[in-house]
C-alpha cells in the first residue's frame, strides 16, 4: 500500500466483531504476527513494538535456520522451518506480557513453499485454518532492498507481486490484519494504532 492513509485492522477496513474468534478466550495473550515480503521490516517492526509494549517478541526462526545449516533448501527445510517458529511461540508466549509478537508466520511458509517448490505441506495448510493471532500486520515493500544472502527476490516488482499474494490470503481466510507502509516512524505509529485498537491491551 503507497498511500499515507492510516490503515484500520481487520481485512484491511475495521475490526468486526466476528474477528473475536482470533482472540482466543482461553488465554489473556494476544499474538500478533508480522508478515510480509523480504525486507519489508518485519524484525525491526517486532523489535520496536515488544520494546515499546515491554514485552516480549519471537524472531524470525527461518534466518536462524539458514544461517546455521546453509543457504540452500528443500521442501523438507521449509517444514523444519515451520516446526520451529511455532514451538518458538509457544516458547516465548511464557515471557510475554498481554502481548506477543511474531516475526514471520505460517503465511510465510505457504506462499514461500508454494513460490520455490509448487506446492505447500498439507499439515501446514491446516495449521493456517486455526485461530491463532489477533491481528496480523502486513507490511508493504516500500523500504530500500536491503540486500542479505538469504535473501533471493530483489527485483521491486516481484516484491509487490508477493506483497498482493500475501493480502490476498489474508482477505480469503478472514484474518483481522492491518497494512503497514511509510517511513519507519509511520510504520511503528500505524502499528501501535491498530494494536491499540485490540483493547484492552
Amino acid at each position: 500500500m503507497r498511500n499515507e492513509e492510516l490503515p484500520k485492522a481487520s481485512r484491511g477496513e475495521g475490526l468486526a466483531e466476528e474477528d473475536s474468534k482470533f482472540l482466543l478466550p482461553d488465554s489473556p495473550l494476544k499474538k500478533i504476527s508480522l508478515t510480509g515480503p523480504e525486507s519489508a521490516g518485519k524484525s525491526i517492526l517486532a523489535t520496536q513494538l515488544a520494546a515499546h509494549y515491554g514485552t516480549a517478541f519471537v524472531p524470525e526462526f527461518a534466518r536462524e535456520y539458514l544461517v546455521k545449516n546453509g543457504p540452500a533448501y528443500a521442501l523438507p527445510d521449509l517444514e523444519t522451518i515451520a516446526h520451529g517458529q511455532l514451538a518458538a511461540e509457544d516458547a516465548m508466549a511464557a515471557q510475554a506480557t498481554r502481548l506477543l509478537f511474531c516475526d514471520t508466520d505460517l503465511l510465510v511458509i505457504k506462499i514461500w513453499a508454494e513460490n520455490a517448490f509448487g506446492t505447500c505441506p498439507a499439515w501446514v495448510l491446516a495449521e493456517l485454518n486455526k485461530p491463532r493471532y489477533a491481528l496480523t500486520l502486513l507490511l508493504a515493500p516500500d523500504l530500500p532492498w536491503m540486500p542479505d544472502p538469504l535473501r533471493e527476490h530483489p527485483d521491486p516488482a516481484q516484491r509487490w507481486h508477493f506483497y498482493t499474494l500475501y493480502r490476498a490470503e489474508l482477505r480469503r481466510r478472514g484474518w483481522p490484519f492491518t497494512e503497514v507502509s511509510g517511513l519507519p516512524a509511520q510504520r511503528l505509529a500505524r502499528a501501535v494504532a491498530a494494536v491499540n485498537a485490540l483493547s484492552p491491551v
